[in-house]
């Protein structure tokens, strides 16, 4: 017990005597090696090349679906400081886990896999189109195959047996929150589909789905367009009317850089607006420092290990609005700038010093630690980048990751392949089943005599 105590207190002391990263927001090169540091310390958590690891997979307990979100982080890591130190795993760890059908449901994850779960994989292959990141050889499907057959398996599933429509949480109905419909998991097709209506142009695929999951989100309550809110979910049992109020950000971010992408691909007043609307809407995830921070939990000690990366996809959505919103850049700008000077004096814990905290408001490291951590504060300083490096490709201006917009597009679930036995397998299973039976039987008659 003293033991420990003593050694809280010299870890602590010890953080504070170190130099906070040194972060000048006004230079590209002082974000690049503030970010190199940081992005050293998230791939830290990465186990895909250990012994016992998975390819694709980080450090326990971080789920599947964090994977994909770090491994998006890391392509814009690499877009934005032409750096390419992590991107064999980038790629090998994308393509290893896209599974059987080229859609993110590898049967290593399939029986918990959620609809929110396999989006995030789709996102970071969009992503690697847009910033045309290395293309797979010719014997894998494209990035933006993999992309449209996430979302095709997705659409799929969208359900109007229950609340008029939407997606569940869960794909399967074993799985707790089956009878869930939550923001997240809509959020995600509608930015999918806008993202991919925007890259290929392709309305009479894409469009009608966003239109469609946006005004649905709209209609069941799920987004609030007089408060510019955005709910977790609720139970199908009450048509879905009974919300569950939490406020996240990484709700926020699918939606407001959703309706960015129709925005700008279809300069609509009404995706305008309410981009505009959500960026208003989503000050209340900013201190009264100014710093990024997760309302819903941060303050009561409550962020679980998912929540704990949730900035990440704030900070990296935002820095898209603002490039495809013009109206916009500014004021998410400075909010981003802002949470980048906090983010700095915040990475200077542990054995290596440039660990970061969860609270960027508190003096230096505040002993929190983990891979959302680090995500997080990755995503708020390379996203000042926007100000030098802004182009999204789309296959009109230079994107080199094509296909067919209806690649994957199965209703088919997974299944576990049958066992396939020979008359050896079956005798031997025989000869085993007698060897164990006999004994217990003799044993069981022992104890009964």
């Amino acid at each position: 017990m003293k033991l420990g105590l003593i050694s809280t207190l010299l870890v602590t002391l010890f953080s504070y005597n170190v130099k906070a990263i040194d972060l000048d927001v006004t230079s590209d090169d002082s974000i690049d090696s503030a970010c190199a540091l940081i992005a050293s310390g998230l791939m830290d958590y990465y186990w895909g090349k250990d012994y016992g690891g998975t390819i694709g997979m980080f450090t326990h307990p971080y789920y599947w679906w964090e994977a994909g979100g770090a491994f998006g982080s890391m392509i814009d890591y690499w877009y934005y400081f032409d750096n390419d130190t992590y991107n064999d795993v980038v790629i090998q760890s994308l393509l290893y886990q896209r599974g059987d059908d080229n859609n993110f449901m590898p049967l290593n994850q399939t029986t918990t896999e959620g609809n929110d779960d396999q989006v995030f994989w789709g996102i970071a292959a969009i992503q690697a189109a847009e910033r045309n990141f290395t293309n797979p050889g010719s014997q894998y499907p494209s990035w933006f195959e993999l992309a449209t057959a996430t979302f095709n398996t997705m659409k799929n599933r969208w359900d109007e047996g229950s609340c008029g429509g939407g997606l569940r949480w869960q794909i399967f109905p074993w799985n707790n929150g089956y009878d869930y419909k939550n923001t997240v998991s809509n959020a995600g097709l509608f930015h999918l589909g806008a993202r991919l209506l925007r890259y290929t142009g392709n309305e009479s695929y894409y469009h009608d789905w966003c239109d469609r999951t946006y005004d649905w989100m709209v209609d069941i309550g799920f987004i609030n367009e007089t408060k510019w809110a955005a709910y977790d979910g609720a139970n199908i049992e009450s048509n879905c009317q009974n919300r569950t109020p939490y406020l996240w950000t990484y709700n926020y971010a699918l939606i407001i850089s959703g309706c960015a992408y129709m925005y700008n691909y279809t300069g609509e007043q009404k995706w305008h607006d309410r981009v505009m609307g959500f960026v208003q809407g989503t000050k209340i995830f900013f201190d009264e420092h100014g710093v990024m921070y997760e309302s819903a939990c941060m303050r009561v000690h409550t962020c679980k290990t998912d929540q704990r990366s949730f900035r990440a996809y704030f900070a990296r959505m935002l820095a898209l609005t603002a490039v495809l919103v013009p109206d916009s850049y500014d004021e998410i700008y400075s909010r981003l700038e802002t949470s980048a000077k906090a983010v700095a004096q915040s990475c200077v814990g542990g054995y290596d010093h440039h660990t970061c905290g969860m609270n960027w408001s508190y003096p230096g490291w505040d002993q929190y630690y983990g891979l959302g951590e680090q995500m997080s504060s990755l995503e708020v300083v390379q996203s000042l980048m926007i100000k030098e490096k802004r182009r999204l490709l789309t296959l009109q201006d230079g994107a080199t990751s094509d296909g067919f917009p209806d690649f994957g597009n199965s209703t088919a679930l997974p299944t576990q392949k049958a066992l396939d036995l020979n008359r050896g397998d079956t005798a031997g299973a025989a000869i085993i089943t007698v060897v164990i039976l006999i004994p217990t039987i003799l044993l069981g008659y022992y104890v009964i005599v």
